[in-house]
């Protein structure tokens, strides 16, 4: 015993020097490694973040050019704008076409917000979201105007405004505005202003692609030292951007400059602005610090487990526990029928007893809770067949079918032999209650036969169902009561003829058969409450009393039905408006190659 004592803790000893000795050679050389690459990695992902940003805003005022410069281009509508009539009719004319104009660029872009052309003679169109027209008048006095008017023709880029600079009546919602002067290309003649209103958001996402921190601050400022657009924060200290430095054209700027910050700037050289991203070095000191208590972290925890395992392989059980492992991976998998045979320390002896008696004690468990489950479906779906199980003496039928058929009383014995066999096939309830489509349709036709006989000529009646679905399973009596109550409460009420239509349609990997008519349909309220119904499945199971209008009760049956045999997926779904009718859809899963058949 004392020489077994020896041996452990002679391997624990060597297991844990060589394993101490690793990890703190390598936890010096990761970190003074880790350290230089952070220090490199953020100067090279400041200059590209820069650099993206400054293409990117290149592209977009690129697009936005492009917009203006299509409209000032448009020779209809600068013939429009110079274009005087003394006819009213004729002005209108000429104000809707430049309106059209105006819409269809308005539309040529997701992020427009709103189009305005000014023109010289004092009219405003504009083609926005909503409360078009509300136009500020007194506009000739504001800044943005007077900017526009200095304009020789350049694109002048008005930045960022809490809300419409021209229109009193928009929602206080941040707009990016840009404008120019409309000149008449053939004569170089003024003949008036466009002013564009755009979606901010493009503009201060690429904001954020500069940010290497969460505390990072970013500013374009234009070519006076105005602040277009920011990424600071409420309360926030805004530095001296004057006192910045400038880069050139296509220049990038990775500087320290002062002690407490990293600055990077460039240019956006289309609209003269400069982009400056500030970050605290304090933010960058934060990451080796995190580096640094990850890698404490990282090595005390490879120290403990080191002091573990050596115990671990010094009492020499590694090999039993992996058996053990290997079998209790098998149980995870679903495997219950194995068990774990070993011959070693009392202890794990007794553990390896106590999970075999664990594993077959759950084997049984699982049996048992599987067949209750079973019976308890069963149980509720024998429930739910009894609702709409007929027992009719469908012999007595076809003998008085065979005595009217003998008078040659043709249309009634149609209706009696329809009625048998109806009577046959809902008092049939093998197979626990299922049956095909093909099957569930004919019952129907037999249905139909009688309706369409009682109605007169008042009900139209088509089945479009697709052969190749005709084996699909279902439960039985399905499409009957929703058929009964289109009839009862949407076609029999109804003035005139009838439509009742029964198709069927693949959609979201399901089989769908839509039953439609043109009947009365339900109002807002009904149909809710139909819906309540077949969805209140804890009302039910707690044997609250039903509500609701009749149909709902019958729709609900055959949706309980449903969902016990294919799931909570499927079932059936109602649409309705009220006088122009009511398509129910049952949704049931589309059946694999050769279901159903037999």
């Amino acid at each position: 015993m004392r020489r077994f004592r020896s041996i452990r803790s002679r391997l624990f000893l060597l297991f844990m020097g060589c394993m101490t000795g690793i990890l703190i050679l390598m936890s010096f050389l990761y970190y003074n490694r880790t350290l230089s690459i952070i220090h490199t990695k953020v100067s090279d992902i400041a200059e590209k973040n820069i650099s993206q940003t400054a293409g990117l805003f290149n592209l977009m005022l690129q697009g936005y050019n492009s917009l203006s410069k299509s409209l000032n281009s448009n020779y209809e509508l600068t013939r429009l704008l110079q274009e005087k009539s003394s006819n009213p009719a004729v002005s209108i004319i000429n104000e809707r076409t430049i309106t059209n104009i105006i819409g269809a660029a308005y539309y040529s872009r997701d992020d427009v917000l709103g189009i305005h052309i000014l023109s010289k003679d004092g009219k405003v169109y504009s083609y926005e979201r909503q409360f078009a027209g509300v136009i500020d008048n007194n506009y000739a006095q504001t800044e943005w105007y007077k900017k526009l008017g200095e304009s020789s023709g350049n694109m002048v880029w008005l930045g960022l405004y809490p809300g419409s600079p021209i229109n009193t009546m928009q929602p206080q919602k941040r707009v990016f505005v840009f404008g120019r002067k409309l000149y008449d290309l053939d004569n170089h003649k003024e003949i008036g202003m466009l002013m564009i209103e755009t979606n901010p958001s493009p503009i201060m996402e690429a904001l954020s692609n500069v940010s290497i921190s969460p505390g990072t601050q970013v500013y374009i400022v234009d070519d006076d030292g105005k602040i277009i657009a920011s990424s600071e924060q409420k309360g926030t200290k805004r530095p001296e951007l004057e006192k910045l430095p400038k880069p050139s054209e296509d220049e990038k700027i990775v500087a320290d400059g002062t002690s407490k910050e990293l600055i990077v700037a460039a240019n956006a050289s289309l609209a003269g602005w400069t982009i400056y991203g500030l970050t605290p070095k304090k933010d960058i000191q934060a990451e080796v610090y995190r580096t640094t208590k990850f890698l404490i972290v990282v090595v005390l925890v490879l120290i403990i487990l080191s002091t573990v395992l050596a115990s671990i392989v010094s009492r020499n059980i590694a090999s039993p526990l992996k058996l053990l492992i290997r079998e209790m991976k098998k149980v995870e998998m679903g495997n219950f029928s194995g068990s774990v045979n070993v011959d070693s320390f009392e202890e794990i002896n007794s553990l390896v007893s106590s999970f075999n008696r664990m594993v077959h004690r759950m084997d049984e468990l699982i049996e048992t809770i599987k067949a209750s489950t079973v019976s308890e479906k069963n149980a509720q779906l024998q429930a739910l067949q009894a609702q709409v199980n007929p027992h009719f003496l469908y012999n007595t039928l076809d003998m008085i079918y065979w005595m009217l058929d003998e008078q040659e009383n043709e249309r009634l014995s149609r209706v009696v032999l329809a009625l048998s066999q109806m009577f046959r096939y809902s008092s049939n309830w093998e197979e626990a209650a299922r049956t095909t489509l093909g099957r569930e349709l004919e019952q129907i036709r037999h249905y139909l036969t009688i309706i369409e006989t009682r109605l007169g000529g008042r009900l139209q009646t088509e089945i479009a169902a697709d052969e190749k679905w005709m084996n699909a399973p279902l439960p039985k009596m399905t499409i009957q009561p929703i058929i009964e109550n289109a009839v009862k409460y949407g076609l029999e009420p109804k003035e005139g003829v009838g439509l009742l239509k029964v198709s069927t349609e693949v959609r979201e990997k399901k089989l769908l058969i839509k039953i439609e008519d043109n009947g009365m349909g339900m109002d807002g309220e009904t149909l809710k409450r139909v819906r309540e119904t077949m969805a209140a499945k804890h009302q039910r199971d707690a044997g609250a009393k039903d509500v609701g209008p009749r149909r709902g009760i019958g729709l609900r049956n055959v949706h309980d039905r449903l969902v016990m045999m294919f799931g909570e997926t499927y079932g059936l779904r109602v649409e309705s408006e009220l006088m122009h009718g009511t398509t129910v859809v049952v949704a049931i899963p589309i059946p694999a190659e050769g279901e159903g058949e037999g």
